[in-house]
């Protein structure tokens, strides 16, 4: 049988077991919001316990706590930002919507590593409480938006800018190594004037270029913490200084730009911020669905389709179809793009629910946010190491295809107008017949001509 203790809070006592290190207020939480199998995301709980080593200091450096229990709390909050106690985080994201349940346990598992580390120096030291000290001069109003803030700006930072760049790069390296294959390009599905595949590829780079600068002006907006707004923004029972010295920590640890924001009273009750943010993954979600289907649609056959690319043969693409291979990368990659303009609708939607004070759909923000920043991130680097890197062209169909195709009729038209290129290329097709033999036919054009005139070389860029 699981032996229990008993915790208190200011609604009495409460049978905990006895090898966790949370208190009641986690124990009431998991009894009232036994929902779904989500938890909350490790990732504030790293940033809340992260906030908690700032507060420790800044209270500190303000006189409201000793040294000796600074240095205790501080300690605790670190081995919880580290990683070290992850088991100990069991909460659903699905509770109140200002997140106080998880700011809860973690107070409770930084008093209890704090008092327990206290105690072995002197065993008549007073236990570290999880309100009047951890969460001194905070609110679970201003700490969790502030710890969603730093957990998005520290996931960005490590993982989601590494993996955009990556991407970048080596879109860019396939643009230069295709620069010289001239294929057809096309508009309307429909086959249109020659390009380089090079060009195409430019084409990649510059929109994920694009998404980068977009993400990143959104960035500020995110530096910007609600921290010292305490309750309802106010800072009631937090001192002066408190904000601003923990977002000076918090800027010193990491070497990102922490601030509190201009006004704490928006930065409890609107996530705009976020908003922007994630408005900016949607874009770079939409560019890489784009760019995707661009590339599995070049590479669709291998007989029975374009055929212009070869795409790594990674595993076996049907149990009943032997021999088929898919564009699988390009199948998850499109997946997670719809995933987060899903968790795109849901933020938005959440953002617009904030009442006077407060908006209570923290953690729906935070876990959509998170998520979708960790699947583009893993996405993104699973696409281009499985992928992009080792895509090939398949020279022979390309010339086929531009070298079949009406629409190098536009070449002529400077020389013999619109009208009689039309006419040439409607020959051609209904009679099967090529653009040369049409044209020689029709006798719009000489042999001489057609071939100075219809070079898809000199097709590729404006002519003075």
């Amino acid at each position: 049988m699981q032996t229990t203790r008993i915790e208190t809070d200011s609604f009495g006592n409460i049978e905990v077991p006895s090898d966790v290190l949370w208190g009641a207020q986690t124990a009431r939480s998991l009894h009232f919001f036994a929902i779904g199998e989500q938890r909350m995301p490790l990732e504030i709980i790293h940033a809340l316990a992260v906030i908690k080593w700032a507060a420790a200091g800044a209270n500190h450096d303000v006189q409201r706590i000793s040294l000796v229990r600074s240095i205790a709390i501080a300690t605790a909050a670190l081995q919880i930002a580290n990683g070290q106690h992850d088991q100990e985080f069991p909460l659903s994201v699905w509770q109140t919507g200002s997140g106080t349940q998880s700011n809860m346990n973690v107070n409770e598992v930084v008093a209890h590593l704090a008092s327990t580390a206290l105690q072995k120096i002197d065993v008549n030291a007073k236990k570290i409480h999880p309100n009047d000290e951890v969460n001194l001069g905070q609110s679970s109003n201003d700490v969790f938006p502030s710890a969603m803030h730093v957990a998005i700006a520290l996931q960005t930072q490590q993982k989601l800018i590494p993996a955009l760049e990556y991407l970048h790069k080596n879109l860019q390296n396939k643009s230069v190594e295709f620069k010289d294959v001239i294929k057809i390009g096309r508009t309307h599905l429909q086959d249109a004037t020659p390009i380089t595949l090079g060009q195409e590829f430019s084409g990649y780079v510059a929109q994920i270029d694009s998404c980068k600068n977009t993400l990143l002006q959104s960035l500020p907006g995110i530096y910007k913490l609600a921290i010292g707004g305490t309750a309802v923004g106010t800072g009631l029972n937090t001192h002066p200084e408190f904000g601003t010295k923990v977002a000076q920590l918090l800027t010193e640890k990491f070497s990102l730009p922490f601030t509190p924001a201009n006004n704490l009273f928006a930065a409890m009750a609107g996530h705009e911020g976020i908003v922007a943010f994630h408005g900016a993954l949607k874009m770079l979600a939409i560019a890489l669905t784009k760019i995707g289907n661009d590339i599995r649609l070049m590479a669709s056959g291998p007989r029975a389709g374009l055929g212009e690319l070869q795409l790594p043969e990674n595993e076996p693409g049907s149990s009943i179809m032997p021999g088929k291979v898919n564009p699988t990368q390009i199948e998850a990659l499109s997946m997670v793009c719809a995933q987060i303009m899903g968790h795109d609708v849901a933020i938005g939607f959440a953002a617009s629910q904030g009442h006077f004070e407060l908006n209570v759909y923290k953690p729906l923000i935070a876990l959509n946010s998170l998520d979708s920043i960790r699947l583009l991130s893993d996405a993104m680097h699973s696409f281009t190491t499985h992928c992009l890197i080792n895509i090939q062209v398949k020279s022979e169909r390309i010339n086929k295809l531009l070298n079949n195709s009406l629409m190098l009729v536009t070449a002529l038209t400077p020389h013999i107008g619109y009208d009689k290129a039309a006419q040439i290329a409607k020959y051609a097709h209904s009679h099967q017949c090529s653009l040369r033999e049409a044209a020689m036919i029709l006798g719009f054009v000489t042999e001489i001509d057609f071939e100075r005139w219809v070079d898809p070389q000199l097709m590729l860029a404006p002519k003075a």
